[in-house]
Formats: structure tokens, sequence, C-alpha cells
């Protein structure tokens, strides 16, 4: 994820194009790091007390809470909420890959600052991503709550969660979870960003290298930032979800203890008092292999379906000129 660059290819890239090829990317990421999701949400929102000397909630390992899922809900329950995660993914690509680029094409033309800076892409990264935040939220909160949900359903599919949640809860439902949302996502996604930016110029990638597409340097940059924004900005996530399942504690009754929070701040002092500060980090290993598959992915399928654009676009021009 190189940016607006002056003078090469990626300066033809248009926003409508960064949009379709993030679009894609995260179609194609989300449905390889489904299961993951479902996992990591399942142990954020499992509530465990401090004192307690052995595990209190239903699940306390990832092959344990694999082979717990599948044994009673079967193999699909992976793919729980996987339609409104799957409009969050490609509305989210979209919006935040299509900003990022315009950002950077602001900056070089109207700021002193080169736009191929890692600190540049650290805050068009940002920013870019709370875009991308406030547009899809609501698709984000009902993917927390399908994933969620065990058996009996408590949603049958995304119309009824829809009509059900504005009926009974609210439209500002959709949003709850927003403030930490943009507190983690500001240096989560700028940190993705900023890392990816710093592997990519360590292990030299050409300035060209978008022409050949998404590679296997590509993917382990993007993992490896992935794992260090995740790791950094994990406890946010963990409020974000929360606070998302507000008003649901009966579906999650049968995974043990339930809370409800009055806010952001008090949601924060209740885990500190009875999980400790370990309680920030629930589902931290899940969600570090989430987040190596998913930040790696995306930017090598992105890099992907851009250079088949741009490939394409130089195949049009050519055969131009030559008439």
């Amino acid at each position: 994820m190189v940016g607006y660059v002056p003078g090469t290819q990626g300066s033809a890239l248009s926003p409508q194009e960064a949009a379709l090829s993030g679009s894609a990317a995260g179609m194609v990421t989300r449905a390889i790091i489904s299961p993951l999701d479902v996992i990591k949400i399942r142990f954020q929102l499992q509530i465990e007390r401090l004192s307690s000397r052995r595990p209190e909630g239903k699940y306390w390992g990832l092959f344990q809470a694999s082979r717990c899922i599948h044994a009673e809900e079967g193999l699909s329950a992976f793919w729980k909420g996987h339609i409104p995660a799957q409009l969050l993914s490609i509305c989210y690509g979209a919006v935040q890959f299509a900003s990022f680029e315009v950002l950077t094409e602001v900056v070089h033309k109207t700021t002193p600052y080169d736009s191929q800076a890692s600190g540049v892409h650290f805050v068009c990264g940002g920013l870019a991503a709370c875009s991308a935040t406030v547009v899809c939220q609501p698709l984000d909160t009902l993917r927390t709550r399908f994933a969620a949900q065990g058996e009996p359903k408590v949603y049958r599919n995304l119309r009824h969660a829809v009509s059900t949640m504005c009926r009974t809860e609210g439209v500002l439902k959709f949003y709850r979870g927003l403030s930490p949302t943009l507190l983690a996502v500001f240096p989560y996604s700028g940190l993705q960003f900023f890392f990816y930016n710093v592997f990519v110029n360590t292990l030299a990638l050409p300035p060209k290298g978008r022409t050949s597409g998404g590679n296997v340097r590509t993917l382990l940059c993007g993992s490896a930032a992935g794992m260090i924004s995740k790791t950094l900005t994990y406890p946010f996530d963990l409020l974000k979800k929360r606070l998302q399942v507000h008003g649901f504690e009966e579906a999650r009754l049968q995974f043990g203890q339930v809370r409800s929070y009055r806010g952001l701040v008090h949601c924060m002092l209740q885990i500190t008092r009875e999980e400790g500060v370990q309680g920030f980090f629930k589902g931290l290993w899940p969600s570090l292999l989430k987040a190596a598959l998913s930040t790696g992915f995306t930017f090598f399928w992105y890099e992907f379906f851009i250079s088949i654009m741009l490939n394409l676009k130089e195949k049009r021009t050519d055969a131009k000129g030559q008439r």
C-alpha cells in the first residue's frame, strides 16, 4: 500500500479504483478470517472474576473453543454474522482505501511533506479508518451480535435483526461503542499503514512493486504490521465489543455471567475491578492470529487487484497509442 506516488503508476490510481480494489480485498479476506473473528468475539464477551483460580467461562483456549463451537453449533457457526460482516468488509475497504489515496494525494499537492513518509501514512491511514468506521459502524454492531449469539438464535436473519433492534432499542443502538472504536481505530489503522510502510522500505521492495501485484513480502509485511498494531490497541477493541452487546444479555446467559455497562468509563472500571488488567486482553491470541491474516491478506489482495486494474489500463493506453 504505497499511496499517492507522483510520476509513477500510483498517480494514475483513482479513488474509484482504490474503492473497488479495497472492497474486493476486504471481501476475500473476510471469508478467510471469519472463524477467528467469531472465536475472538466469544472470548471478548466472556466474564471471569479476577479471584477465580479456574476457568469460569465456557471457553478457555483456542482449540477448546473451536471444538466446543463446532460440536454445539456446527461448522456454519464459524461464519455466523457473515453477511453483515461481508457488507462491513466491502464497505469498510472501499471507504478506507479510497480515503487513504485521496488524503495522500492531498498531502503531496498541498503540503511540503513527503506523501511516502511513514508518519504521513500513519496520519492518513488513521483518518481514512475513522471515516470508514463512522460509515460502517451499524454493520459492525450487527456483525458482533450475530457472532455473539448461540443457539437458539435471537435473530433469524439480517432483516429481522435490524427491525428488532430499531423497534426495541432504537436507531442509536447501532452506534453503541463508537467512542472506543474511534479511539482505537485511528492508532490501530494508522500503525498498520505506518509499520507496513516501514517494513516494505526495510525489505527494499521495488518502487513499482505494485505492477506485480501482491507477493509474499507484501503478505509478511502486512501480517507483521497487523500483529503489532493489534497488540498496542487491543483493549479498545474489547471495550467496543462489550458495549455493542449491551441490551443483548439474554442471548449471552448460556455462555456464563453477563454484565450491563452504563458507558465507556463504567465499562473500563468494571472490567478492572472484576477481571483485572488481563481482562482487557481476553481473546488476544485468536485476535493476533486474525490480525496477522487479516492485515496481511488485505494488503496482499489490495495490491493484487490494483495491479490488475493498472495493467488493464496500460494495455488500453498502449492499444490507443498504436492506432
